[in-house]
This record gives C-alpha cells, structure tokens and sequence, in this order.
C-alpha cells in the first residue's frame, strides 16, 4: 500500500495540472473572444472600416507570423496534412470568419452572440449524421429551448434584416463544421492544435487577403482604397489583428482539448459577457420579447450543460453488428490537444 501511495500522488498532481491547464486554456479563450468582438464591433461602427473579409485576412496574416514564431521556437512540429484535406477546410474556416464578422458587420452584438447559440444543435447534427450518435430526451429538450429563444430574439430584434439574418446563418453552419473538423483532422493526422494552425493559417490569410477587397466591394459596396485610415481606425486595426492572434491559438487549443459540442456549451459562458457589453458600449436595442428570448437560450444552454454530464446523454451507435455504448458527454472531457 505504501509503494502505491507515490504512485497515487502522482496521478493526483496530473490531475490537478491537468485541471489548470483546461482552466487556463479556458480563460485564454474567453477573455480574447470576448475582446475581439468589441473591438471588430468599434472597428466597424465607430470607424467606418466595413471591410470584413480583408480585416479576417489581415488577422490571418497576423496569426501567419506567429505559426512562422512557433515553428522556429520548436512549437510546430513538421508534420504533414494532404492538400484536399487542406484545402477544404481552409474554405470551411473562412466561411466561418468572414460569415461572423460580416454577422456582426450586419447585426446587432445581442442578435449576433445569441445566433452563434444556434451552433448547438448544428453541432449535434453533424456528430449524429457522421459520427451515428444519438442523443437522450433530455438533450433534445434543451436543444429545442435554445433554438426557440434563438427565434424569439430574431423576430424581436428589429435590426435584424434578411442579409444580416443570412450572414448569421452561414456563420453559424460554416463554423459548426470548421470545429467538427478541426477535431477530426486532429485526431486523423494526429495533430496538435498548433501544428494545424501552422498548416491552416497562410492558406487563410493567402486566399482572404487576395479575395478580400473583391468581396468586400460586392457586401459592402464600399472601396477600400477610398478608405480614410486615421491614426485611431490604424491603432484599432492593429488591436484587432493582435487580439485575433489570441483567438485562433485558443481555439484550436480549446478544440483540441474539449469536444465540438462541449467546446460550444462552454463557449456560450461568454454570451452574457458579451451582451452585456453591447447593451452598455453599443446601445443595442431591448425590448420584453427580445430579452426573453436571450434568457430562453441562455436558459436552454445551461439545461443542455447539464443534460450531456448525465450518464446515457449521448450514444454512439456502431455502424456494424456489436453492443450499443454509451458515452457521458462531460463539461470538460479528457482528451489530448477557434472565430475570427
């Protein structure tokens, strides 16, 4: 018993580390995502810059130099990822980052946050349709509340127009399938979360800086080189890129330690942050309907948290003759090592 005792201890001090480094990661996450919705927000409605795609290439460029920093630091290792495979996810990714920041070119901080709630159920579907997972009643429930609070605050927001409400959707479906697959790249390649960054980020930056101004010109209708950069627009451009860098590392990091789905139930942590902030920095309109519509989602989401802790909320259903199982989807589950 004694000789085990070092042994026990052991475990117990991975344990613990393993519980700050999820901690930390988590705040990582948090605070820059957080960050740089208020000041793509300021960016674009303080200082007039309605170039979304360019900007997100611009944040690509950004996270370019610090995948080049790592890889010379020994961070990235030298690892290889099929040009198909690439390529498509490269193009779901940037249909994630452009799709949220034209969402919140477009709409409201509060229509925009509680729309990316959405990515719930649309994470689930993917697991079901590709993984054969299925859910318990509870789950479903909970599915169904956020999706009904997400509609309430869509009919009530009176900003929300048809290319905004557009805008957001895209976001919402490119985004769940960029996670998706951001995990299933991880563990197909085996990657770690920086290594596919390395792979990933000067393709994005490559493409969106090239595409940028052409796409921006047709959303906006607005040229980028009629543009006014004074020195303030330059300085929150620049914040902005260097928060961005910080949010593309932590979610690939938070990716690859969490599930999809998980890492979107934790994600929403940051929605009552966010719209709080909106309301206090950007006047974002309320109304009776509109704020119980957020509490509804808000409310779906924490009911859907504590739905998959339980035993039996999720099971995976094999594809050929053998036992069902059944997984326990946690807050935060033990697994080995992302908009804007």
């Amino acid at each position: 018993m004694k000789a085990d005792l070092p042994v026990q201890q052991e475990a117990e001090k991975l344990k613990h580390k393993k519980l700050y480094e999820d901690i930390g990661a988590w705040l990582f996450n948090v605070s820059s995502s957080v960050g740089i919705i208020m000041i793509n927000k300021s960016v674009m409605k303080v200082y007039g810059f309605n170039f979304a795609t360019t900007l997100t290439g611009c944040h690509f460029l950004m996270t370019t130099f610090l995948s080049y920093i790592l890889r010379w630091n020994g961070f990235i290792k030298d690892t290889h990822l099929p040009l198909l495979e690439l390529l498509n996810f490269s193009l779901a990714a940037n249909f994630s980052v452009v799709g949220m920041n034209v969402s919140l070119m477009w709409n409201s901080v509060g229509f925009y946050q509680i729309a990316k709630l959405s990515m719930i159920p649309v994470s689930c579907l993917l697991e079901v349709v590709f993984d054969n997972v299925r859910y318990s009643r509870d789950v479903k429930l909970s599915i169904l509340v956020v999706l009904l609070g997400v509609g309430i605050t869509t009919v009530s927001d009176v900003s929300v127009n048809f290319k905004g409400f557009v805008a957001a959707a895209v976001a919402v479906w490119s985004t769940a399938l960029q996670q998706y697959y951001v995990h299933s790249l991880q563990k197909k390649y085996s990657l770690g979360s920086f290594d596919l960054l390395g792979h990933t980020a000067p393709v994005q930056a490559a493409t969106l800086l090239v595409s940028g101004p052409l796409v921006d010109y047709w959303l906006s209708g607005l040229n980028l080189l009629k543009y006014d950069f004074s020195t303030a627009a330059v300085f929150f451009i620049t914040l902005s890129c260097i928060v961005a860098v910080g949010v593309n590392a932590s979610q690939f990091i938070c990716i690859g330690r969490f599930s999809a789905v998980t890492f979107q139930v934790l994600g929403h942590m940051k929605t009552i942050l966010v719209l709080i902030l909106g309301f206090l920095f950007f006047n974002d309109s309320t109304s009776t309907q509109k704020i119980l519509g957020m509490t509804l989602a808000i409310c779906g989401m924490v009911w859907y948290g504590n739905a998959t802790s339980k035993p039996g909320a999720k099971t995976v259903l094999p594809k050929s003759t053998g036992p069902v199982y059944t997984e326990v989807t946690k807050v935060v589950e033990d697994e080995d090592d992302g908009t804007v």
